[in-house]
């Protein structure tokens, strides 16, 4: 046999199982990572159902929050929002099967209503995204997919969890089958957490001094109920299935952060650590989505439906503020939201280079507020866009993409006046108008741009583009108390779209043993809306109204993983923003919640005894944040020792999944900077020990 014929018949073997070889001294390079890869010119990491399961917490973004650039905005122990380098609320989009998810998301004080453990898989997609996903994806898109579709007649997986820090139990199960062409899911989860606990004995707020008993924050249990059911269809080429789901969790706001109303308040709150008193909120999310699919070699065609119904519910003791009197009822804020959403798109290949996407979407809002305490106006807004964007492949290791896309909005904040009198003058009072009639249209154009290339063990990408927001209601039309933390914000009706120009590059190498990712990018907001606190005080709270600067923001990513034999792993990854406003009242400062430097280093040990199974060690540093925007606090650096560790045992046709954290191993005492308890010096959960339970079949 000559040599020839041995190095073809090896590089065949590879390819046989999906690698690729490249004779330069024998280097292997795995050609799923090296394809993932090449798939985009955006930065974007694939989350496996696998990597949900081992590293599951109280939230979904929590679980997510090891993903470097990836950030959980925590609200006690139970909630949290995410955040993708630095960029939020309405600055990033979360999608479920291609619909996004419409709650409130301008609320400081709630979390994503979803069901962490539906999820099969997720795609976080870092940087701006509007060419496919129109308004708000000017930081980044979460895709969240739930779309598996079963492979035999019954299976399904149940767990049990718990965490020991709030006294969390929870219940989750899915089955699914599939006969023939019909395919069907469904899945419940129940979870039921106590208050949390801190380590320390007290904290101090306003010159306040508050005593926590047992070391617990008082009234911040909660509870979570999710549930949904998918039924479907496919054969040729053609798929479709209906999808419905209903989101309820109800949590308590710690009794010292809504006002210090607890003073007078003749709530036992420290009765029990699972009562969740006032104040309080609710929030229920009914989610129905239509997902149809028609596909052949040279195209496909992709429709999606959707409605969604969130409502949500702020509760408080009823007390007098300003010049209200006290209210009837404990029903302080009520949003009622209805979305409908539509969806068309098209992809297929020509000249056997190109592949183009076309596709366009509109979606239908209407929001309407009640209760005795006033923020924002109901609204209704109307949203249409178009798309048109092609990949080009030059050759193998070469691919061109670009795109263009437009879009029209119209949004109509309606009319709202106080329920009680404000006195103008010694003789007279008025029903004070808190919001006008008032109608914005907005259009932008949006664009993109990207190369893709891979040499050797090597694969190169960059992407330009740029991206817009339509300010939100609360941005126009704000003017009101948010009680949670003690300010009276007041909108800007003349605000501009927000637009945002961005450089993404992507250095990635691989040879199986080592693999490096360095993924550094900048971008600039000629009109960055933020929240600026002034001098003014209104009904005795300090002013927080919205203005425009522009902004410059640069970071990078980093990740190193080092197979250093068959059963240890290392890994080391960090991240770093710098942000500055180069105009407005706050030049030369940050922005406000700007994430500080953060590194994780960690050692990973691999076993097979009676099926796989890990253990891990893992230090996370947070350095400390000095860059502020006042009245912002500074906040110290920190790190934590956590541990990890998995095992799965094969039970015939059935798996049994073990999985185990110890988050904060030291106590130690320690501020998140971007945390919404961060403005009332509470600091984070203190040691905690998390078990989950499953069985697969």
């Amino acid at each position: 046999m000559t040599l020839t014929t041995i190095l073809a018949a090896t590089a065949m073997l590879f390819a046989a199982n999906d690698s690729t070889i490249v004779l330069h001294g024998v280097t292997v390079v795995d050609a799923a990572k090296r394809d993932f890869q090449m798939k985009s010119s955006q930065n974007s990491v694939r989350v496996s159902q696998t990597y949900l399961e081992e590293n599951v917490a109280g939230s979904l973004m929590q679980s997510l929050e090891g993903i470097p650039g990836v950030k959980a905005m925590s609200i006690g122990s139970g909630q949290s929002k995410p955040t993708i380098r630095g960029l939020g609320f309405n600055r990033m989009v979360v999608t479920e099967d291609g619909i996004k998810h419409e709650g409130q998301q301008w609320g400081d004080d709630h979390g994503l209503e979803m069901d962490q453990f539906a999820i099969d898989h997720a795609e976080v997609v870092k940087g701006p995204a509007a060419l496919l996903h129109g308004s708000d994806a000017i930081g980044g898109v979460l895709n969240l997919f739930t779309n598996h579709v079963p492979v035999t007649p019954f299976e399904g997986a149940a767990q049990v969890f718990g965490r020991t820090n709030n006294g969390q139990i929870g219940f989750s199960a899915k089955v699914g089958g599939r006969h023939k062409r019909f395919f069907y899911r469904a899945n419940m989860t129940f979870v039921d957490y106590a208050d949390y606990k801190v380590p320390t004995d007290s904290i101090q707020y306003y010159s306040y001094y508050i005593r926590l008993k047992d070391r617990c924050l008082r009234n911040t249990a909660g509870k979570e109920q999710d549930g949904s059911v998918t039924l479907g269809y496919m054969h040729n080429g053609f798929h479709t299935d209906i999808r419905v789901s209903d989101s309820y969790s109800k949590s308590g706001f710690f009794a010292n952060a809504h006002g210090l109303e607890v003073r007078l308040s003749d709530i036992d709150y420290d009765h029990s650590s699972r009562d969740i008193d006032l104040p309080y909120q609710w929030v229920n999310h009914l989610k129905v989505l239509s997902h149809t699919v028609w596909q052949n070699d040279r195209w496909m065609l992709e429709a999606n439906l959707a409605y969604q119904k969130n409502m949500r519910e702020e509760h408080s003791e009823p007390v007098s503020h300003g010049y209200m009197p006290i209210p009837d009822g404990s029903l302080e804020r009520r949003f009622s939201k209805d979305t409908y959403t539509g969806k068309v798109g098209i992809r297929c290949g020509f000249a056997s280079q190109h592949e183009l996407r076309a596709g366009a979407s509109v979606e239908h809002q209407r929001n309407k507020q009640s209760g005795w305490g006033f923020i924002i106006p109901s609204f209704t807004s109307t949203s249409a866009g178009a798309y048109v964007f092609d990949r080009y492949t030059v050759q193998e290791n070469l691919i061109l993409n670009a795109g263009m896309r437009y879009d029209h909005a119209h949004t109509h904040m309606h009319h709202y006046e106080d329920w009680y009198e404000t006195p103008i003058s010694a003789t007279e009072s008025v029903f004070k108008q808190r919001s006008a009639e008032m109608s914005r249209n907005f259009n932008s154009i949006t664009w993109s741009a990207g190369i893709n290339y891979g040499t050797g063990n090597w694969v190169f990408k960059a992407n330009v583009g740029k991206s817009f927001r339509v300010p939100i209601p609360k941005e126009l039309g704000a003017d009101g108390i948010n009680y949670h933390i003690f300010r009276y914000e007041k909108g800007n009706p003349q605000l501009d779209p927000e637009e945002s120009y961005q450089l993404d590059c992507g250095i990635f190498w691989d040879n199986q043993v080592l693999t490096i990712q360095i993924d550094p990018y900048l971008n600039y907001f000629p009109n960055y809306i933020y929240m600026n606190p002034t001098p003014d005080y209104v009904e005795g709270l300090q002013l927080y109204n919205y203005a425009q600067s522009r902004v410059f923001r640069w970071g990078f990513e980093a990740q190193v993983d080092y197979a250093i034999s068959s059963h240890w792993e290392a890994q080391l990854k960090g991240e770093y923003l710098y942000a500055e406003q180069l105009s407005g009242e706050k030049k030369g400062y940050t922005l406000p919640f700007s994430t500080p430097w953060s590194v994780d280093g960690g050692v990973k040990y691999l076993f097979d005894w009676k099926g796989k199974g890990f253990a891990g060690l893992n230090a996370h540093i947070v350095g400390t944040q000095n860059e502020i925007v006042p009245p912002e606090k500074t906040t110290k650096g920190h790190w934590t020792l956590n541990a990890s560790a998995g095992k799965h045992f094969a039970l015939g046709a059935t798996t049994l999944k073990v999985a185990l954290h110890a988050d904060n191993l030291l106590n130690k005492r320690y501020y998140d900077h971007t945390s919404y308890y961060r403005l009332i010096d509470v600091p984070e959960p203190g040691r905690n020990f998390s078990l989950m339970v499953g069985l697969e079949f």
